[in-house]
């Protein structure tokens, strides 16, 4: 009788095949955190040569490498609510939203991101407190290293956090740990910690306004090509003019001061441009299409493109400091051994700032695009449409009252908002009720109103899970880098003593 059994070499050039499986597995792992680490250490190199002759070297390197890590970390989470609802409505792909992230972000932070910036973040602690230079940067190392370390985490466990705020808790916990609570600008502190209720639900409220006018005017008549024809241009020009004035406003005041009633008159000529351009190239795209909503898709793509690379642009101009100012703050303290209320930013500063988000996003950013745009609830070009929409309008109202807001909150607050809304919308419209049940085969049962609880909780349209997850590290981001750049003070206090 044959003997099925494999002979000896058999079995050990199979163990050999699957460990060689394994080998390769851990180590494409191990591309993008080697990546990263090279890029640190390139900062750091970098920042050794070109300060080498200036007093506290040693610090300003160790500065660098930190600051090219919060870059890196910045890079894999807060971007990600740029691009996110493109990617999860299918408008682009992902390498194409990493490309035009990348490129945007950093033509962003290098271009529009100016060329001074407060040493105190946010104006949260009062600067007398620190004036001594050894505690000055031993409380902005601590403040980058808590960040980095708080917004790393967050980004492993999946949830997109604020880095202002991670920044923001930074600075504050090591303000505290160096002078007092006394140190603190509380007022501040209260407006900031207000925020982070009225960005997410500003944001949720426009999306879902939005979303709205779009399912009554668009999606549920007769005529849906028809309606598109006639609202689509006009939607795009509301989009082309709060991006008009939301980079009046922000993406470009680092380079320029523009006030509130300019930036609106600048927005407002934008859309009416936009508006007398796109009307003529819709009408020309929906010319064949089927009447039905796959077809709506297809007149959104292309506006999802477009606002995907402006609020990337605009990120990189605002948020680079958030990696760069305490970095620069240090370079400028070493040097002078004086502490300053504002620097200069070095261009070889900025750099690090730019292009560790550009690579941070592109090593690690695919894990938070994906939980933004596809696991928190299902977006089409129209919901991402009203998400990016919101994202701008959010900001323009938010300075124009003087709150203080997170993209980050805002971003994810219109993804949950249209969410939310998609429930209600589904359970209780009678418009659309109507409409299924007109345009209902024959022979099939009409479709009623979802009156039973356990139905309702088998139709929600948002994860829990991941609003739960999400809320609980927006609540503690604060306290959290607080907390750790607090304990993480008194070591780098003795050590630069």
């Amino acid at each position: 009788m044959q003997d099925l059994k494999k002979p000896t070499i058999d079995k050990d050039l199979d163990k050999f095949s699957y460990m060689e499986e394994a080998a390769g597995t851990l180590s494409r792992r191990l591309i993008a955190p080697g990546v990263a680490l090279v890029f640190i250490v390139l900062c750091a190199l970098g920042a050794a040569a070109t300060m080498a002759d200036a007093p506290g070297g040693v610090l300003i390197v160790a500065a660098a490498a930190i600051g090219a890590y919060m870059a890196l970390n910045i890079g894999a989470n807060d971007v990600a609510n740029n691009v996110g609802p493109a990617v999860g409505s299918r408008a682009m792909t992902l390498v194409t939203a990493l490309i035009i992230a990348a490129v945007f972000e950093s033509a962003g932070a290098l271009i529009a991101g100016g060329d001074v910036v407060g040493t105190i973040s946010k104006g949260i602690i009062d600067p007398n407190s620190v004036s001594d230079p050894s505690v000055f940067m031993a409380a902005m190392m601590a403040a980058l290293v808590s960040s980095a370390l708080w917004i790393n985490l967050a980004t492993w466990i999946g949830a997109p956090v604020s880095t202002t705020h991670s920044i923001v808790g930074g600075v504050m916990g090591a303000g505290i740990a160096a002078a007092g609570f006394s140190a603190v600008d509380w007022g501040t502190m209260s407006s900031i910690a207000a925020s982070w209720v009225i960005s997410p639900f500003l944001g949720g409220v426009i999306a879902a306004c939005f979303l709205a006018f779009i399912k009554t005017f668009i999606i549920y008549t007769d005529d849906k090509i028809a309606s598109a024809r006639r609202w689509v241009p006009v939607l795009i020009g509301v989009m082309a003019a709060a991006f008009g004035a939301y980079l009046a406003l922000k993406g470009l005041k680092k380079i320029i001061k523009i006030d509130m009633p300019t930036a609106l008159l600048i927005g407002a000529a934008v859309g009416v441009a936009a508006w007398a351009i796109v009307h003529p190239i819709i009408r020309r795209q929906s010319e064949g299409l089927e009447n039905r909503n796959q077809s709506l898709r297809i007149l959104f793509s292309i506006p999802l493109v477009f606002s995907a690379a402006l609020l990337s642009f605009a990120h990189g101009a605002n948020d680079v400091a958030n990696a760069v100012g305490p970095l620069a703050a240090i370079v400028h303290t070493a040097e002078s051994g004086a502490v300053a209320t504002k620097v200069s930013i070095p261009l070889w500063v900025m750099a690090v700032g730019a292009f560790g988000i550009s690579f941070g996003l592109l090593l690690f950013g695919p894990k938070l695009i994906n939980m933004v745009g596809q696991q928190i609830t299902k977006l089409n070009p129209m919901r991402a449409y009203c998400v990016s929409l919101s994202a701008a309008i959010t900001v323009i109202i938010a300075s124009g009252l003087g709150l203080p807001v997170s993209s980050t909150h805002i971003a994810v607050g219109a993804v949950f908002g249209v969410g939310f809304f998609r429930e209600r919308y589904t359970e209780r419209s009678k418009r659309r009720l109507e409409y299924v049940n007109k345009h209902q085969p024959s022979g099939q049962k009409k479709v009623r109103p979802i009156r039973n609880r356990e139905e309702q909780a088998r139709r929600r349209l948002v994860r829990r899970a991941h609003f739960m997850t999400i809320v609980a590290a927006w609540v503690i981001t604060v306290p959290a880098a607080a907390i750790l750049s607090g304990g993480l003070y008194f070591v780098m206090v003795n050590l630069i003593k």
